[in-house]
């Protein structure tokens, strides 16, 4: 989380550019290292609807402008207001946008080319894949100002073992990428020069296969991650039926046995 006077935005919070199914939303207040404003997240929540239902696009890459990639909350703007239902209305809409990146039916990473903090972190954690820059760096601070990140431990409990979790929400500390990694945050880190390049990689990799498979993975993996382990069978079970039924794995079987490249019609 941060506290930003940032001078009058020019550019528009959010960027979007398309590259043969690949959706590179970015984060554009660098002045204010990215934190999420409620402009910015509403602006944000509206491209992952969009492209929920855009099926042209395969995967979703979500970074930030600059050195950052996101600091959390404005702070600022957070006690300009300081009321319940004010309070209530940003962590309700923060809460959804969280969930719309862990719920939306193409993959999702995040490329961390630097801090992503409190709900920053948050974030990071939502997103289904992580490839991190060794200048990155990972936190949930808030307990350092007397606010515990109780939203970003959602989500980040999700992703990393809870002693893990726990020592990053009770010391507030910054770890590197390296860390972040072994705790389970983090997929892959390389070097700042090859960031972009393993990011398109990696989402090119992913966009070559089928999105009917993509999406009923991706549903099937969360839903059942909540379950106990006798129903996540019965669940994953019926998903594997479900799947075995449609046109593309028919076509993936028999590209397979064929020793040719499937053709993916998403159905």
């Amino acid at each position: 989380m941060v506290a930003t006077a940032e001078r009058v935005q020019t550019a528009p919070m959010l960027l979007r550019r398309d590259d043969d199914g690949v959706c590179v939303l970015t984060l554009n207040r660098p002045a204010a290292r990215n934190a999420l404003s409620s402009e910015l997240m509403l602006h944000l929540q509206g491209e992952l609807d969009a492209t929920a239902q855009d099926e042209n696009v395969k995967v979703l890459v979500i970074e930030g402008a600059g050195p950052a990639f996101c600091a959390g909350h404005d702070l600022r703007e957070i006690r300009a207001d300081p009321n319940r239902e004010a309070y209530e209305k940003l962590f309700a809409e923060c809460s959804r946008l969280m969930l719309s990146v862990t719920r939306h039916p193409r993959p999702v990473i995040a490329k961390v080319a630097g801090i992503a903090t409190a709900a920053g972190c948050q974030l990071v954690a939502s997103c289904d894949l992580v490839v991190a820059s060794q200048a990155a760096r990972f936190a949930t601070p808030g307990v350092n100002i007397g606010l515990f990140c109780s939203t970003p431990m959602v989500a980040l409990s999700r992703a990393v073992g809870r002693k893990q979790a726990m020592e990053m929400l009770l010391t507030g500390e910054m770890i590197d990428p390296d860390t972040a990694r072994a705790f389970g945050l983090v997929n892959r880190v390389v070097d700042a020069d090859d960031l972009d390049d393993t990011v398109m990689e990696f989402a090119r990799t992913i966009a070559g296969k089928s999105p009917l498979t993509l999406r009923i993975g991706k549903e099937a993996f969360y839903r059942q991650a909540e379950l106990p382990i006798d129903e996540a069978y019965a669940y994953a079970s019926e998903v594997m039926t479900q799947n075995m039924l449609a046109r593309d794995a028919e076509e993936g079987i028999d590209a397979f046995l064929s020793k040719r490249t499937p053709v993916w019609t998403g159905s």
